[in-house]
């Protein structure tokens, strides 16, 4: 058997749109992904339908999968043939154990490559309003773990070259051992009132930060309860945020929004609220499976002439009934039916093949007419012919992001734009467990208009806000004012 290949990818350090265009294609390629707890969950989205997911997540003092079974996994999907992404927060080469594994995979002889990332230490500083460079600060800058296999769990370094030598210091995980550092740096040289700063989550909408000086960081930190992920800062061109930091000064900085959905197109309003620093996940994704040979389609290629009006439930619908079209080899011109379109986008559609349509706000029932779309649309159509196109089915990955959220507790609101996206949501959270949707209904709810607060209560959610106009301007509007309140 052919050996597959192994790629050792840097997914950067959160915000999804800083992940490199090498490694979106390597995930767009790969047969089985292996994931950090550290990278951004939602990266998982971008896979094919079919890939496989191996969570190897870490929590302090607790792995979900050892090192050396990391390896072993690596290994034994490369000898099966598999294309294989092993995706890593940050940089896989800083503190990411990418020369173990690359080790590995070349003692076995399994092809493999390293896919750089953006580095976590400068990406977090970045957006934290911290150059880790400047002319009037200083040129040197180097990047050091807060913890290591020492019997103590404290970091065995060279603290007096490091508080001499060193302008800018960036420890990884360094919370924990936050006492120790500050004191060795001060005790090696570094002046007590050199500031230090920490950011948590970097880049994320949930970043936050921690500000002191090396002899007060221990104190902020106890005080705050200040955890890990985070990255720590120490030196004086940390004053410079004061007058550039940018990120932490947009709106919505904190907001934690899961977007409801009936359809995997993504929707604008989604990267309006990212823009403006909310962290905003869409739920459920979803993936067609054909059913145009499904039993009940069969009749209809010796029928299709005889209909005065063909009904599209949706832009999908029209897709692939000209797919059908041509597998069946009917030429459309034996088509005598109007078409008709129940929105804008299957309007626009339809245009694609050369078509036009009447446009309508439901379906009329009536005799001759043939409803076409995905199958739970149409079932609603009893006394008219339909024609099946598609059902739709919520993907792997979508499962494993919203899960991943919940379980670290990373969401906050869920809004519904409609009755038919609180019921996707509902049966998708149900297809992973009971508990788990029962946990969803613990969120607050914003709903679009009265349809979609009436079934979100009829499911157990507990309203926050109805819209007081179903559109995306109001909804942002909402979570601006919301936002405005909370910081006075």
């Amino acid at each position: 058997m052919k050996k597959g290949k192994v790629y050792l990818v840097g997914a950067g350090p959160g915000d999804e749109e800083l992940l490199t265009i090498k490694a979106k294609k390597k995930i767009e390629e790969a047969d089985v992904i292996v994931y950090d707890r550290l990278v951004n969950p939602t990266l998982l989205q971008l896979a094919k339908p079919n890939a496989e997911f191996i969570y190897a997540g870490k929590l302090p003092n607790r792995h979900i999968m050892r090192q050396e079974k990391i390896n072993e996994t690596l290994v034994e999907k490369g000898e099966a043939g598999k294309v294989v992404v092993r995706l890593k927060g940050g940089d896989p080469s800083v503190f990411g154990r990418v020369g173990e594994e690359a080790e590995s995979l070349a003692q076995a002889g399994i092809p493999f490559e390293i896919i750089p990332g953006i580095t976590s230490s400068i990406a977090a500083a970045s957006y934290a309003g911290i150059p880790v460079t400047h002319r009037e600060f200083g040129g040197t800058f180097a990047v050091v773990t807060g913890h290591d296999k020492s019997i103590s769990g404290q970091p065995l370094i060279d603290w007096s070259s490091l508080a001499n030598g060193i302008d800018t210091i960036a420890f990884y995980m360094g919370v924990s051992n936050i006492t120790h550092i500050s004191t060795q740096l001060m005790k090696h040289g570094r002046a007590p009132k050199t500031p230090v700063v920490l950011i948590q989550w970097g880049t994320y909408g949930r970043q936050k930060t921690l500000e002191g000086t090396l002899e007060t960081i221990s104190q902020e930190v106890e005080k705050t309860n200040f955890q890990n992920p985070a990255i720590t800062l120490v030196g004086d061109i940390v004053t410079l945020r004061k007058k550039i930091k940018w990120f932490e000064e947009k709106p919505l900085l904190g907001e934690q929004i899961l977007l409801a959905r009936t359809s995997s197109e993504k929707s604008l309003v989604e990267e309006k609220l990212r823009g403006l620093g909310a962290d905003v996940y869409s739920y459920p994704s979803f993936k067609p499976n054909l059913l145009l040979q499904a039993i009940g389609n069969d009749h209809l290629s010796k029928k299709i002439s005889e209909y005065e009006k063909i009904i599209f439930t949706s832009p999908d619908s029209v897709h692939y009934f000209f797919s059908w079209l041509n597998i069946e080899q009917i030429d459309i011109r034996t088509i005598q039916a109007q078409f008709q379109v129940l929105s804008e986008k299957s309007f626009k559609e339809l245009q694609k093949f050369g078509c036009m349509a009447e446009k309508a706000q439901e379906v009329e029932v009536g005799p001759k007419q043939l409803v076409v779309g995905e199958k739970k649309t149409v079932a609603a159509y009893r006394e008219i012919d339909v024609f099946i196109t598609h059902e739709m089915q919520i993907t792997k990955a979508s499962q494993i992001v919203v899960q991943r959220l919940m379980d670290d507790q990373f969401l906050s609101t869920i809004v519904f734009p409609s009755a038919k996206s609180v019921a996707e949501l509902k049966s998708g959270a149900e297809q992973i467990s009971q508990y788990f949707a029962d946990k969803l209904l613990k969120l607050n709810v914003v709903c679009f208009g009265k349809k979609s607060a009436q079934a979100a209560t009829d499911a157990g959610f507990m309203i926050e806000h109805v819209l007081d106009e179903p559109t995306h301007s109001a909804l942002v509007e909402y979570f601006l004012k919301k936002s405005l309140i909370e910081s006075n």
